[in-house]
């Protein structure tokens, strides 16, 4: 796997009120009736800074052939399932990206968890949000090197989403990436080692994909409160 990239990454783009939402709260709500779990917020936004690690690795392989909901590709990798045959159908190319912020932050939050519940929360939330601002700074510098090649980005699909379950998505990103060369791993039940790890693959083509955001594709699209129509949504 010659061709595989591995990029840490510096600063990523999360704010107070993002830990907010990651803990599942409306941070309007919390500002105006708890302040105390914004001070949190701002505390573990500050702590957790220092103890996450960013770093990603990828692979950009070619599309061979697809037929029958299967994606073959360069290297002997596959992808299949409905979802990817109709939103990756006009891909030349797909990068299969895991990312991760490492094991210090899991670790402090579990430290924390017996004694200070409430401030683990906000970190461990501290920690959702800033691996989904990890995944899509990934997705940012795919896209602008898809960019000045001509080329296009299809929105992010990860594992888990409708039509691609995690037990099908995860093996198939992971048999065609060595993910340990940034220390994550798969349990015995496909779920990423850490935690904080995000793992998805982007479609690359010389034609524009459909229009779209990754909420539109997820399981939980049709309850959840805090869909992220700001993400990555291919251009």
């Amino acid at each position: 796997m010659d061709d595989q990239v591995v990029r840490s990454y510096n600063s990523l783009e999360v704010d107070a009120d993002m830990v907010l939402r990651g803990q599942g709260a409306d941070p309007a709500i919390i500002r105006a009736r708890k302040p105390r779990l914004v001070a949190l917020a701002v505390q573990a936004l500050e702590e957790g800074r220092q103890l996450i690690e960013p770093v990603a690795t990828y692979r950009v392989l070619p599309v061979k052939k697809m037929s029958h909901e299967r994606i073959m590709l360069g290297g002997n990798a596959r992808l299949t399932g409905p979802l990817l045959s109709q939103q990756l159908a006009c891909a030349q190319e797909i990068a299969l990206i895991v990312c991760t912020l490492g094991h210090r932050l899991e670790k402090r939050v579990s430290a924390l968890l017996p004694e200070e519940p409430a401030y683990a929360f906000a970190l461990d939330g501290f920690g959702s949000m800033a691996a989904e601002a990890l995944g899509l700074a990934v997705c940012a510098g795919l896209e602008a090197e898809a960019h000045a090649r001509g080329m296009y980005t299809s929105v992010p699909l990860n594992p888990g989403m409708i039509d691609w379950p995690v037990e099908v998505g995860q093996p198939q990103i992971f048999g065609a990436l060595d993910a340990g060369r940034i220390g994550v791993t798969l349990n015995e039940s496909d779920q990423m080692i850490p935690h904080k790890s995000v793992s998805m693959v982007l479609g690359i083509s010389q034609y524009p994909f459909g229009e779209g955001w990754p909420c539109d594709f997820c399981s939980l699209n049709a309850t959840c409160r805090y869909q992220n129509r700001e993400a990555h949504h291919g251009g």
